[in-house]
């Protein structure tokens, strides 16, 4: 089903449609359920006649054999409610739950073949409630549909049917009647749509400030402003109170209304039937007035419940067209049908490479970027903030793809290769390490199940992480939530031990050491020297101690390569680089 969603189009556009068309490979299982909730709800609408039946036995004095017959009847109708219902929901929720288990694997699938570019665009809080509200939004849809929709179908059914049956000369007041309630509900959400509205804004106003607030919160605290920030969000909170207020009022009238409206038509039709059977008219007895009386305010409260199901059928709608901006983006990593790398031995050629963002089209992020890396070589990129280094990098994690010119893997355009097979032969340590809630063991072997402990002790040695890793308990330990109980310095030694546990031929670290103090930074520039030793290795870092023993420096200005050789070549040549060793600071500063 997942797949039948992504290969045959998901058109966010036509949400109605799509919401059927995610139901039809259950259409068996559905007709069964409504089959299943027509007999279980027979009783609202089978009850009413049981129950004339029964008066007019009593009035008329009918044999009591036809009062027993009544009686096993409605009994009947009630017990076969059990192993109806347990039928109507087994059925129902298969169907839902499956329909909810796809969209849900079909919106995660998306996300990991969606392109970086696309992630770094969106909020992950976006994303994430498309997953879980959206989804769940769809099949709330989907159940009250089927409770109140059916519910209200079949009363109508029933007691129109039944009352053709029994008293067709009511049917006229049913048809006035049941319209007549339906233009009541439907004028009152016209009048209480501007208060919704209003108290929506105000509602939307108020989470805007507390998460605000929240996030200021350090600062607020800093500064000694906690009564002027809850002065702020307090006015918020007085809006929506009052806002609040005057939407309840509107529905405390408006539900009033509507409840004397209609106990004013139930009255009206008691009477009236009443009126014609004290008359003899229409042969109407005694029981068919409490028959016509119960099926008029059975009519009203369907009709009611079906205009009630309004705003939540396009509550639903909304959720699928929103599904629909992820699952039909086109801005997805292809790799299906490109040729596998088996193994890699690490040489990057960059040829004439150009990439500029959409933002700023008109200035390329890399210009024209030509650099050959040999296999095994440490390349270190030098530059100002926006010279091309993270450009590059991404380039060669496969994030992005040059707009023109090529990047080779072993001689083999990048392009034109499945981008997985790639990455299992890469390592990457940025200056966040990501990490999650789970114990070292899990966080390290991420991805290499297979990993034995001697295997992974080996590497937490080399990452210099052994040590406190056993203080906290060894490797079951928990590390908390995104590494939470662990320093930045043990974070990023934990990221190198699972770089070291993949044996990869291209390394790429971003900033790895920028965030330490001297003391981490010492025990993760070791651990880093033994994870580069024999990989071909790129760089960025704007400290020029992490980079001078790297095999080359390339110095980057606006996108171009300005410079590129060795920390001892780039200073005798008296260029960019050597500008930036005179300064003595020990750091990459910003360039013009």
């Amino acid at each position: 089903m997942t797949e039948t969603l992504l290969d045959e189009g998901y058109d966010g556009s036509r949400p109605a449609r799509t919401f059927l068309r995610l139901y039809r490979p259950h259409r068996g299982r559905l007709t069964v359920a409504a089959v299943a909730f027509a007999l279980k709800h027979s009783p609202v609408w089978v009850m009413p006649v049981l129950t004339a039946d029964v008066i007019d036995i009593v009035v008329e004095h009918r044999p009591l054999s036809e009062l027993w017959l009544a009686a096993g009847l409605m009994a009947v109708f009630i017990v076969q409610n059990l192993p109806v219902s347990v039928l109507y929901y087994r059925q129902l929720s298969y169907a839902v739950r499956t329909v909810e288990t796809n969209l849900r694997m079909a919106l995660c699938r998306r996300l990991q073949e969606l392109s970086i570019g696309y992630h770094r665009r969106m909020s992950a809080g976006v994303l994430q409630a498309k997953i879980v509200r959206d989804v769940e939004n769809v099949v709330e849809t989907t159940r009250q549909t089927f409770d109140m929709g059916m519910a209200a179908v079949t009363t109508l059914v029933g007691a129109i049917v039944l009352t053709a049956l029994r008293v067709p000369q009511f049917l006229p007041v049913f048809f006035l009647a049941v319209p007549a309630s339906a233009l009541l509900v439907v004028t009152m959400r016209r009048r209480m749509t501007s208060r919704n509205a209003t108290f929506r804004t105000e509602i939307e106003r108020m989470s805007a400030r507390v998460s605000e607030m929240t996030h200021l919160v350090p600062i607020t605290r800093a500064h000694a402003l906690e009564d002027r920030e809850l002065d702020r969000i307090g006015f918020t909170l007085t809006g929506v109170r009052a806002a609040g207020i005057r939407l309840d009022i509107v529905n405390g009238r408006f539900g009033a209304l509507a409840w004397i409206t209609l106990q004013l038509l139930s009255v009206g039709c008691l009477v009236g039937a009443a009126w014609v059977a004290w008359t003899g008219r229409f042969g109407v007895s005694a029981g068919d007035v409490v028959m016509l009386s119960s099926y008029f305010v059975a009519l009203t409260g369907a009709v009611t419940a079906l205009m009630s199901l309004a705003p939540i059928v396009t509550k639903g709608l909304e959720s699928v067209r929103s599904m629909g901006e992820v699952l039909t983006e086109p801005d997805l990593e292809r790799n299906e049908g490109k040729a596998a790398l088996m193994g890699v031995e690490g040489r990057l050629t960059f040829d004439e490479v150009t990439y500029a963002y959409p933002e700023a089209p008109g200035a390329p992020a890399v210009h024209r970027f030509n650099l050959e890396v040999a296999a095994g070589e440490t390349l270190a990129l030098v530059g100002a903030s926006g010279s091309g280094k993270s450009t590059i990098l991404n380039m060669v994690i496969g994030f992005m793809r040059p707009q023109s010119g090529r990047v080779l893997v072993d001689g083999q355009d990048m392009a034109e290769l499945d981008l997985r097979s790639y990455r299992r032969h890469i390592a990457v340590v940025p200056q966040e390490s990501l990490l999650f809630e789970g114990s070292v063991r899990d966080n390290v072997t991420y991805g290499r199940p297979d990993v034995s402990d001697s295997a992974l002790r080996s590497a937490l040695r080399d990452a210099n992480a052994l040590s406190f890793v056993e203080e906290m308990g060894g490797l079951d330990a928990i590390i908390g939530e995104r590494g939470g109980r662990l320093s930045g310095g043990q974070r990023q030694r934990i990221a190198i031990a699972r770089a070291l546990v993949r044996d990869p031929r291209v390394l790429v670290l971003d900033e790895a050491t920028s965030a330490l103090d001297a003391e981490s930074e010492r025990l993760v520039q070791e651990a880093l020297a033994r994870l580069m030793h024999g990989r071909t290795t790129l760089v960025v870092a704007h400290r020029l101690s992490t980079i001078r023993g790297a095999d080359r420096i390339a110095v980057l200005d606006s996108g171009a390569l300005v410079e590129v050789g060795s920390h001892a070549q780039l200073v005798a040549a008296g260029g960019a680089y050597a500008m930036l060793e005179r300064l003595g600071t020990g750091a990459v500063p910003a360039q013009s």
